[in-house]
């Protein structure tokens, strides 16, 4: 009974470590993020008003063709992504009041935060 316990608490330790070591190598693997931006939602939370709807989908469209030309770039790709985003906050600055400028930029960076995209170097 003794080394059936045993035998029991080793395979869960080598599941748990192999599991562990897995999950370590996901976390290294950088994502790429097209710049694709639900422009529905994204109208609905800054509260764009009619006049400001078509240049804010321009926008996001220019941004995702950078994005997409950035992420397919070999040499100085996180350059090119920081251009990318720096280029469309300029963007929106232009088209957006300062509250839903505001907001989108807190937006932006928890999105960039949570695909795993540093630009403030």
């Amino acid at each position: 009974m003794r080394k059936l316990c045993i035998t029991w608490m080793l395979a869960a330790i080598c599941v748990t470590s192999a599991v562990a070591q897995e999950a370590k190598k996901n976390e290294n693997v950088k994502v790429e993020w097209s710049g694709n931006i639900n422009r529905a939602k994204l109208a609905c939370y800054l509260r764009l008003t009619p006049g400001q709807h078509e240049p804010v989908a321009t926008i996001c469209d220019y941004f995702e063709d950078e994005m997409r030309l950035a992420n397919a770039s070999k040499k100085k790709k996180d350059q090119r992504v920081r251009h990318a985003v720096y280029a469309n906050l300029k963007l929106m600055k232009g088209t957006l009041d300062r509250k839903q400028y505001a907001d989108y930029v807190r937006l932006m960076a928890m999105t960039l935060q949570n695909k795993g995209i540093e630009v403030d170097k």
